[in-house]
């Protein structure tokens, strides 16, 4: 009787975690089908622009292209080869503090500026084969560029103004050492090495208008940069670590990010939605918005204008033709379209998306002033 009376208590058991097990499968079913439902509802797809905003120093609108030279090269400078400067480093025992002329760093600074400044698409740019020019220096700093020279240098190579790296300096300090930390796996104490090294860095960058003989940017950076790793091989620890050869180079991209911040375009991100589900049109019109031809797009979803009666799909097409030449840069046609999409049928997204558009329109003056 008592193994009947414990089989028939077991048996009660098993069937009362058996219920709660199905109810939290039906709950989840039900979960995962509301999911499906919500998500093949959606009918919007969101698509990234990417719009153009003034920096702080911009240059006036008639200063549209730049010669770029560097007047900092002196007979300190050299082109280190990676292996032999690293050795420098290694003669005393990766623990160094030193200044580094190395040209590299510092040409690849002014080429790196260059194409950051032409994918602003604010400025053209020219670096003239013999960018290293002549120039005199006080006890700290290059000295003015001549005016007689930028206005020699602006004809010659057909640009508005000259930037002038007139400064830069690389200090590296670097260290090496072991430290010891606690090892769970161990369940101790363990050793590890550790290497360490520190960039800082000096530019200055001039810009030289040669009709109001004024120089338009005068802009002073410092900034550090810096690495750390730990391993418990030395052997393993350097060969992973960045080379000071490398960490120059880096150096002078940082700079050149840093300025180029300061006078190019910025560009934010922002997201636009279009309409997915209509007609069929709309459904070839998607395939051709998922690559990014928004002309084909825009064809498809006019044609859905022309050729239907019904109000929520047309202002649907309508919107998403606003998108389209909103994408495709011209403004005014985004917002006389996100109109006619108002008017056929008021939608709060529509209303709020023209308030987007108005907002742009505003801010395309300010950048054109």
């Amino acid at each position: 009787m008592v193994f009947e009376e414990i089989l028939g208590h077991l048996l009660k058991r098993f069937q009362r975690f058996m219920g709660q097990t199905i109810r939290k499968i039906e709950k989840l079913a039900t979960f995962i089908l509301l999911i499906f439902v919500v998500f093949s509802c959606i009918t919007t797809k969101s698509v990234i622009i990417e719009i153009p905003q003034p920096s702080g120093k911009e240059l006036p609108a008639n200063i549209q292209s730049l010669t770029l030279v560097n007047r900092t090269i002196n007979d300190k400078y050299q082109n280190f080869n990676t292996n032999s400067l690293q050795k420098i480093f290694y003669i005393n025992e990766f623990d160094f503090d030193t200044v580094i002329y190395d040209l590299q760093a510092v040409d690849t600074s002014l080429k790196v500026l260059g194409e950051l400044l032409f994918e602003s698409g604010r400025y053209d740019f020219v670096i003239p084969e013999n960018r290293f020019l002549e120039f005199q220096k006080n006890s700290f700093m290059t000295r003015e560029m001549p005016w007689s020279e930028v206005k020699e240098i602006c004809k010659t190579y057909n640009t508005d103004a000259v930037l002038s790296l007139d400064h830069f300096s690389t200090r590296i300090a670097t260290k090496y050492d072991k430290e010891s930390y606690f090892s769970p796996n161990n369940n101790g104490f363990s050793s590890a090495y550790t290497a360490q090294m520190m960039i800082y860095y000096e530019a200055l960058f001039r810009i030289y208008d040669p009709l109001q003989k004024k120089i338009l940017v005068r802009e002073f950076l410092r900034d550090t940069l810096y690495w750390k790793e730990a391993d418990i091989s030395s052997r393993n620890l350097f060969e992973n670590f960045t080379p000071v050869k490398q960490g120059l180079s880096e150096a002078g991209i940082a700079i050149s990010l840093d300025f180029s911040d300061k006078i190019g375009t910025v560009w934010r991100e922002e997201r636009r939605n279009y309409f997915q589900k209509g007609n069929a049109k709309f459904t070839q019109a998607n395939f051709f918005a998922e690559l990014g031809e928004w002309e084909n797009a825009m064809a498809l979803w006019k044609e859905s204008v022309e050729n239907t009666n019904s109000k929520s799909l047309k202002s649907k097409a309508q919107f998403n033709i606003a998108v389209a030449y909103e994408l495709e840069g011209d403004l005014t046609q985004a917002i006389s379209w996100a109109l006619i999409s108002y008017n056929t049928m008021y939608r709060p997204a529509t209303y709020e998306y023209l308030e987007i558009l108005k907002k742009r329109k505003s801010e395309l003056k300010k950048l054109t002033k």
